[in-house]
């Protein structure tokens, strides 16, 4: 096998990969429609797969003419994608054993509260009965606060969905160049936002703003829904 090392990276180009890729060209080019050069291509794609070559994608470590630095991006994007995911998960596992437990305590609360109100009153039945009912109080509070935290997840599983459809874009060179299909991107992208803020926000980072601009004018949006419940629904 001839190989050649170009400059001070030592890349290695395999040759025998060049004349195939050579060879399918002409074939796709010229030789697609005549039987001869079919049986042409079908002996060079025979020889050069006989030899033990497989087909695999090219990649940053070892490049050779098949690389290119939209499948890597690609790559890097689908990988973030995996890891938003699993962390979501993973987290759900310790989120749920969180909301289950203070239910729990809730309803043994409930409990004890109950068999104090069977008891003659005294001072120590009083204060607690006062404690059970601030304790029930503070872990209801508990288990609205983790609604915070669907919220989050909604927000990571919308962060996932874009980096996928991202990475499908820039993996397809008809969409890649065209305006329009980017135009089409952004506005699913919109279209997944359920809080007014979100979209101002993103209409703002289209528009040119920086990120730091655009959480101000999110912030500020926010700040004047003062009369919206503390948790809003999506």
């Amino acid at each position: 096998m001839i190989k050649a090392v170009l400059n001070e990276n030592h890349l290695n180009i395999d040759f025998n990969f060049c004349i195939f890729k050579a060879h399918h060209m002409m074939f796709v080019i010229m030789g697609a429609g005549s039987v001869t050069g079919k049986k042409q291509h079908n002996l060079i794609l025979t020889n050069y797969f006989s030899a033990g070559h497989m087909i695999k994608h090219s990649n940053s470590f070892s490049p050779d003419l098949d690389w290119t630095q939209i499948r890597e991006t690609a790559k890097l994007l689908n990988l973030s994608a995996g890891q938003v995911s699993n962390m979501l998960e993973t987290a759900d596992v310790s989120v749920n054993t969180l909301t289950d437990s203070f239910t729990s305590m809730v309803e043994h609360m409930q409990i004890i509260y109950n068999h104090l109100q069977d008891l003659d009153e005294t001072p120590s039945r009083e204060e607690a009965l006062k404690c059970c009912a601030e304790t029930s109080i503070r872990i209801q509070d508990s288990i609205v606060a983790f609604q915070f935290y669907d919220r989050l997840q909604q927000c990571l599983l919308h962060v996932t969905s874009n980096l996928k459809g991202l990475s499908s874009l820039v993996e397809s060179p008809d969409r890649l160049y065209n305006p329009f299909e980017w135009r089409k991107f952004q506005m699913e992208i919109r279209s997944r936002y359920t809080m007014e803020s979100e979209k101002i926000m993103f209409d703002a980072v289209l528009d040119g703003k920086t990120i730091e601009e655009a959480l101000a004018i999110k912030e500020a949006v926010e700040a004047e829904q003062t009369d919206e419940d503390d948790v809003e629904l999506f």
